[in-house]
């Protein structure tokens, strides 16, 4: 059985990002494979991926098309605005029970995070965070990532998310929500947590996305959950 990350790209300063993100990976999870699909693979450094799969046909949601080829049999997908900094292993674990997992989107009272695509549902189904995805290779998952990617052309919606949340709700899949120390989405977070209650895992911030203009210095993060 094989377990790796995937990150997937479209764009350069993207993939410079998912270049940090994965160094984050390989620090904390040295035995992790990583892949990444991308359009620019010559811009790449050698030594940081395990394998790197060109895009041909790349758009900015460029995932919802590249998740389905991944080799893996158990897959975490990370955007490139990530810093994984703890052991993922038993993230994996959840696999053994569970066929697809996520952490809830954080901002959702927005218009774009409420947004209907086919079908009402619960607010108390939200949509799903697609920036960490852990996901088994099993017929219903690859039935909701082929029909992700294909909803996601043909719905025009410009968040991924909302597709996916009907999909998800309508999907007999065996459903995880991952706990938020896994898909951190703001430092403000870091400084309420005390050391007795969650462990970060996965940080997930614009300020590590290159093209961001507000800057955060990655020594401060560190500080709050370390200190």
């Amino acid at each position: 059985m094989t377990t790796g990350v995937v990150f997937i790209t479209a764009g350069k300063s993207f993939t410079r990002d998912a270049v940090d993100a994965a160094r984050s990976v390989k620090q904390s999870n040295p035995s992790l494979q990583i892949d990444l699909f991308c359009d620019t693979p010559s811009d790449v450094p050698d030594g940081v991926f395990d394998q790197i799969h060109l895009i041909e046909n790349p758009h900015r949601r460029s995932k919802v098309d590249c998740l389905p080829q991944s080799r893996f049999d158990r897959t975490l997908y990370l955007d490139s605005d990530i810093r994984v900094v703890a052991d993922l292993t038993s993230m994996f674990e959840i696999l053994d029970r569970f066929d697809f997992a996520a952490a809830h989107a954080h901002a959702r009272n927005r218009s774009q995070t409420n947004a209907i695509w086919r079908t009402e549902i619960p607010d108390a189904f939200p949509q799903l965070n697609g920036g960490v995805l852990l996901f088994r290779k099993c017929p219903e998952v690859q039935t909701l990532l082929d029909d992700w990617a294909q909803s996601f052309s043909s719905a025009g919606f410009a968040k991924d998310q909302v597709t996916l949340r009907e999909l998800v709700w309508l999907s007999d899949l065996r459903l995880f929500i991952l706990p938020p120390e896994y898909n951190i989405r703001y430092p403000k977070y870091l400084k309420s947590w005390t050391k007795d209650e969650a462990q970060p895992k996965i940080l997930h911030f614009k300020e590590f996305n290159s093209g961001d203009k507000k800057k955060t210095s990655k020594p401060s993060f560190f500080k709050l959950f370390r200190s």
